[in-house]
């Protein structure tokens, strides 16, 4: 027994450190050496240098200063990454239905004076609960409020849009997008 033992343990323990040490040191060394930025986590930073979050995950803003993101469907709280889902919720769902009835009641409260029909973006989460993007609709429907909770004229916040919004990747692949964070940082570079 012992004889069958020692092989299967001196295995173990080889496979143990090539899985378990080698490889992820060889891919965590090459990914800093020719991707540090993503490696990293993709982390935006302000004037000073501060992490302010991660252009590849969501952020929750919710002042009316702020252009919104998406909703996001992960729990205990908003854009956790380690519990990231979609809410699984389907049309009829009745927690559904609420939850999209109480973002529309936001958004309308946050913005009365808004008749525009509101983009489906505003009011569902993404598959993955994290996404960070919004369509340039849904940053549109949203100029006139942080317009005016910071004194700002529309044209050019929505030039601001204009300038962050993101095209199709390789000229055909998805939908134009607008990354909140980076939106509101420069709205925040805007405003000083």
């Amino acid at each position: 027994m012992i004889k069958h033992l020692k092989p299967a343990v001196i295995l173990f323990v080889l496979l143990s450190v090539l899985t378990g040490v080698i490889y992820p040191a060889v891919v965590t060394g090459l990914a800093q050496l020719l991707f540090p930025y993503q490696a990293n986590g993709s982390l935006m930073t302000d004037n000073g240098g501060k992490p302010t979050g991660s252009r590849l995950i969501g952020q929750p803003f919710s002042s009316p200063g702020h252009f919104w993101g998406r909703l996001s469907a992960t729990g205990p709280f908003p854009y956790n990454a380690g519990a990231s889902s979609g809410s699984n919720l389907g049309p009829t769902n009745p927690a559904l239905v609420d939850a999209v009835k109480a973002r529309i009641e936001a958004l309308t409260a946050a913005d009365p004076d808004n008749k525009a029909p509101i983009p489906v973006d505003l009011i569902t989460a993404s598959g993955s609960g994290l996404d960070p993007h919004i369509s340039p609709a849904a940053a549109d429907y949203q100029i006139n409020r942080v317009a005016k909770a910071r004194n700002k004229k529309p044209g050019k916040l929505r030039a601001l849009v204009d300038a962050n919004t993101e095209s199709r990747q390789r000229g055909f692949l998805g939908e134009p997008r607008v990354n909140v964070l980076i939106l509101n940082l420069a709205l925040d570079q805007l405003s000083q």
